[in-house]
């Protein structure tokens, strides 16, 4: 028997988690706008959870366009997706996910020279899956000029164990090559934390097979400014490291946002 006035709350896609986090949590994340800086192996899984988690708005920022190399570990990689930008087809999954949800994409490579384009104070969380170390510390120097939290991905190539993972200020990190050249750019930055994710596996080196490497065989199908021919090193992956970073991450800016 139902009592006079009694608010019948219907269930949704999200009651799961609000079985889990309470209803004015589940408020605030729906009312979060978060920024993912690179779409890719981290960073996609990322917006995966971020959107299965309800989040309100997502800004999506990647230049690059899906390759075949790419499916060993990309949640949006598909051979019916290659050749199409990343953030055009996060965007179409998130959607699809939750309609509800507002996603804003940009089809640019972040770097100091194109910041400029980002107004870090409308976000309520930043997280950095990108590659590059100038590109990396620029997200870093923006967000904390604007006070925004942000998580910073340090390297998830050329690793095999998704249980050495750790969440640590930057300055409390060890082993990882990202990690040391990221804390002496900070430290010269005069930036004194950061939060990061960072792998305490030792890098292994990719196995030298000039028949597979990208360096000579580039198989890209994509028409980007920026292809992955040109980079000095390229590294290994796999599907389950890559994975394991992003849904780490999603799950601290969940937290963090969730706690204030």
């Amino acid at each position: 028997m139902r009592c006079k006035g009694m608010v019948i709350k219907m269930l949704d896609q999200f009651s799961r988690t609000e079985l889990l986090f309470g209803n004015e949590a589940m408020l605030k994340i729906s009312k979060s706008r978060v920024a993912v800086f690179g779409i890719g192996g981290v960073g996609g899984y990322a917006v995966e959870a971020l959107a299965r988690s309800g989040v309100g708005t997502l800004d999506l920022i990647d230049n690059d366009k899906i390759c075949l190399t790419n499916l060993n570990r990309q949640i949006i990689a598909l051979h019916s997706t290659i050749g199409e930008y990343k953030v055009d087809v996060a965007k179409k999954r998130i959607l699809d996910i939750c309609p509800d949800i507002k996603v804003n994409t940009y089809k640019c490579f972040f770097m100091p020279d194109t910041s400029d384009n980002f107004d870090f104070t409308q976000y309520d969380y930043v997280i950095d899956a990108i590659d590059t170390v100038s590109g990396k510390l620029e997200i870093i120097k923006r967000a904390k000029a604007a006070d925004i939290p942000v998580i910073s991905a340090m390297g998830a190539g050329n690793k095999l164990d998704p249980k050495a993972f750790r969440i640590a200020d930057i300055y409390d990190t060890k082993v990882c090559p990202l990690a040391r050249v990221m804390r002496y750019e900070l430290r010269k930055a005069g930036i004194k934390d950061v939060k990061v994710l960072y792998s305490e596996e030792k890098p292994i080196h990719p196995i030298e097979n000039i028949e597979i490497s990208r360096k000579n065989n580039n198989i890209c199908q994509t028409d980007t400014e920026r292809k992955c021919t040109v980079r000095k090193d390229i590294p290994g992956s796999n599907a389950f490291v890559p994975s394991v970073a992003g849904l780490i991450i999603a799950g601290e800016v969940i937290k963090d946002l969730t706690a204030k």
